[in-house]
């Protein structure tokens, strides 16, 4: 059967999907990719799976991917990270026969994804995504979908999505906001870009940004003309958000841990999920948000949902008649509803003004200001001007250090070739040197190793060091004689 394409494979594979479950890292696992297709959601894709560990970890494969078989699950998109064609599309072999499509991760914007060089950090390589993209069209017997984050530019990001669609791309998601755009720096996702894109491909488009509730996703198809719309933190925060209602988060949270009950995943899986589910009520009730945290089994997190469930449903009964949700909320706490991710400044003046006891920051970003500049901390180094308020983190500051004549990381102080360990170890290696400055004596060791197999070989046959005590007589007369021996 030919593989299908574009539209054709839009409509009959993924049978018109428009309300879309976003691949997210340890959070959409089976459990709750089939809570959410309980809900509402037409298409769900897997947590991002690193390309080269799944091709040589078995386990990795059965954990993620090759556990029990589950009809429901479909259709089902896997999505991997990858910066090698071939790693790529040996990956995508091994999974293609237990999803509907493979998605390459384009969009990945976290530090992580910078230091393993994949996701949004390939965004400028047009030539390796076009090789990796050709190579698995042609290779795979299933579809290749990419999902992107835009440029700044719309010209420059619609040129982009044209570039994937010419390599293969057969379904191209796009994330209306820029790589810089995270945690309490996210903003607003651009419809204006993603809608630039939707008219100049011809393949199908999904958008993900701004997405909190079901008259979100319907306005979004309607400005932008997309197939359909993707959601992340929505979806986890109200799995029922595609059927457009917002229930009771126990109702969720008992049948979510039914599911956990057949389909197992790890326990930090569950935990968080509960921690997205009760966000707003745990709040309210600090010590079984401490609970949550500290517990260690499956059970012992159905308690503390039970616990929780008790806690509201004693408030529901004392409730007042006319009172209304605080804290600004559109429904009492004990409902599922969006979260909305403060900015920097807005989580700066909560964090400051009224705090927390002990004085314990924000979890993500910190407004400093310091020599007028302002500048987000990170929860690490919040911890540290905490244990050091006089810590500077201003990277000019920094002291500097000499770099290496071969990477440009620091080079050893005392490397007699002027270069960082790892370099000096390789081209000590290849020209059989020693650098004292870097303890590397492959210069030192080679010669000892040959004087002691000269030792052994004088050993084993006495008559070799005989022989070798005349030689050397011999020389030392001719010398004395001014003769060189012949």
């Amino acid at each position: 059967m030919p593989k299908l394409r574009g539209e054709a494979f839009w409509r009959e594979t993924l049978r018109s999907a428009h309300y879309v479950v976003a691949p997210m890292v340890d959070q959409s696992e089976l459990a709750w990719r089939l809570l959410s297709r309980r809900h509402g959601a037409q298409l769900c894709y897997t947590p991002m799976l690193h390309a080269q560990v799944f091709l040589r970890d078995a386990n990795y494969r059965r954990e993620n991917l090759y556990g029990e078989a589950c009809p429901e699950d479909r259709p089902l998109i896997v999505q991997f990270c990858a910066n090698d064609p071939e790693v790529f599309v040996q990956a995508a072999l091994l999974a293609q026969d237990y999803c509907d499509a493979i998605d390459l991760n384009l969009g990945c914007p976290q530090m992580i994804a910078k230091r393993g060089h994949y996701g949004a950090f390939l965004q400028e390589e047009w030539d390796l995504l076009q090789r990796m993209i050709l190579l698995a069209n042609e290779k795979l017997s299933v579809p290749i979908t990419c999902k992107i984050r835009v440029f700044p530019e719309i010209d420059k990001t619609v040129k982009y999505a044209q570039m994937l669609e010419k390599a293969g791309c057969q379904l191209l998601t796009v994330h209306g906001r820029t790589k810089e755009q995270k945690g309490p720096l996210a903003g607003v996702a651009s419809w204006e870009h993603i809608q630039a894109v939707r008219k100049a491909v011809s393949i199908p488009v999904f958008a993900n940004g701004n997405i909190q509730c079901l008259s979100d996703v319907e306005e979004c198809i309607r400005k932008t003309g997309v197939h359909g719309v993707m959601s992340a933190e929505g979806n986890l925060h109200n799995p029922a958000l595609f059927e457009g209602r917002n229930p009771l988060v126990w109702e969720m949270a008992e049948e979510y841990l039914e599911i956990v009950q057949k389909y197992p995943c790890p326990l930090s899986y569950v935990r968080a999920h509960l921690f997205k589910l009760w966000h707003h009520t745990l709040q309210v009730y600090q010590q079984l948000r401490e609970e949550l945290a500290k517990v260690k089994t499956l059970e012992g997190i159905v308690d503390v949902n039970r616990e929780l469930k008790l806690r509201c449903q004693e408030e529901i009964a004392n409730q007042k008649e006319g009172e209304k949700p605080k804290e600004g909320l559109p429904f009492f706490h004990w409902i599922c509803q969006p979260y909305i991710r403060p900015g920097p400044k807005e989580r700066c003046k909560e964090n400051g003004a009224s705090g927390t006891e002990k004085g314990v920051r924000g979890k993500r970003a910190l407004e400093e200001e310091e020599d007028g500049n302002s500048e987000l901390l990170s929860k690490n180094k919040q911890k540290k001007k905490l244990r050091n308020p006089n810590k500077s983190f201003d990277p000019s500051l920094k002291p500097k250090y000499a770099k290496c004549d071969q990477c440009g990381n620091p080079k050893g102080n005392k490397c007699v070739f002027n270069m960082c360990r790892g370099c000096c170890k390789k081209r000590a290696f290849k020209e059989t040197a020693d650098c004292p400055g870097h303890g590397l004596l492959f210069k030192t060791k080679y010669e000892k190793s040959l004087s002691w197999q000269s030792s052994q070989r004088v050993i084993q046959n006495p008559e070799i060091s005989r022989r070798g005590d005349v030689d050397v007589g011999e020389t030392a007369v001719l010398k004395e004689a001014g003769d060189s021996p012949v």
